[in-house]
């Protein structure tokens, strides 16, 4: 409760702001378009729909620092942006429901709002609960699977609607941005056939996370079944002995040389699980969910494709897919 107050405070903090601003300098006194995106993979997607930036758009991350989605809360600067850009992009799933009370105290009334939940339509999932996993302590109703940046199919069509918005605010530029989309998702395309290549020649049509699990989206779209500790979106960081006990007997059972984890520094759970498995020898490794890229990382060349194709490798060698 007190977390909703402060930042209803801070949207209205925010909106007295730029109010009076506003009214003295105009909503965008710098005459560039401004979009404003939340989480990594949409600012790289609306970065490569730019490419040259021919309008010289300023473009922003909010989530820059290494934030988890999941717990983020907005300061007043990060309102204040959000309130004069021309497009603003966020997922709009359960852990964005600040961005309702944002965009109403929002100066510019002309800003186009892509919600990539929405977006998606029936394709988005709700978040299940396999054999063995552990589940929330407090389970009201069903969520929604936010994590839909991890399909290359998903990404495909995001970008496609993406490059219409980002030509609504600078149609001079739109064939530009258009062309630049179309290369981009041609590449999407790609790397999925990639994917989609890699599974066909696999041994192994299963992965076990010892950690969360954001990839239900990947794993669906290849056919591959799935064991994992929590959901993609739970706070949870211990898991129960029966767990562990599961997981450990389903590498077993299933003879898997891998076991993975997410992005974090903390990969105790899959040790523990390999621990407690006959062979004790299965490698650790990580899947890239882009949920703690930072703006550093982003000027040392992070990239979405760079990363789904570092998970691509990944994924070979837990799935002990052929050359």
């Amino acid at each position: 409760m007190k977390k909703t107050i402060s930042l209803f405070i801070m949207i209205l903090i925010a909106a007295s702001v730029f109010a009076g601003g506003a009214k003295e300098q105009g909503v965008n006194s710098s005459g560039k378009p401004k979009i404003v995106t939340t989480i990594f993979p949409e600012y790289d997607w609306v970065n490569n729909i730019l490419g040259q930036n021919p309008a010289d758009i300023e473009l922003t991350m909010l989530l820059n620092s290494g934030a988890d989605l999941h717990s983020y809360q907005p300061t007043v600067a990060d309102i204040m942006k959000i309130s004069i850009c021309d497009l603003f992009i966020y997922v709009g799933g359960e852990s964005d429901k600040w961005v309702d009370d944002a965009l109403k105290e929002a100066v510019n009334k002309n800003m186009v709002v892509i919600n990539l939940l929405e977006t998606l339509g029936d394709k988005v999932k709700e978040e299940e609960i396999v054999e063995g996993m552990q589940g929330e302590d407090e389970e009201d109703e069903a969520e929604y699977d936010e994590h839909v940046w991890l399909s290359l199919k998903n990404a495909a069509i995001l970008c496609d609607v993406i490059a219409d918005a980002v030509c609504k605010i600078d149609a001079p530029n739109a064939a530009t941005y258009k062309a630049n989309a179309a290369a981009y998702i041609a590449k999407l395309n790609a790397l999925d056939a990639k994917y989609a290549q890699a599974v066909t020649n696999s041994a192994v049509k299963t992965v076990l996370f010892g950690d969360r699990f954001p990839f239900r989206y990947l794993v669906d779209d290849y056919g591959l079944s799935y064991y994992a500790a929590f959901v993609g979106c739970s706070a949870e960081t211990e898991a129960s002995f029966e767990t562990i006990a599961f997981l450990s007997k389903k590498v077993d059972e299933l003879s898997l040389g891998t076991i993975l984890t997410i992005d974090g520094n903390n990969h105790k759970i899959a040790q523990t699980i390999a621990q407690n498995t006959k062979a004790k020898n299965q490698k650790i490794l990580m899947l890239d969910s882009m949920q703690s890229v930072t703006s550093k990382d982003v000027k040392n060349g992070a990239n979405y494709l760079s990363i789904m194709e570092n998970n691509l490798e990944t994924l070979k060698i837990a799935l002990g897919a052929s050359k």
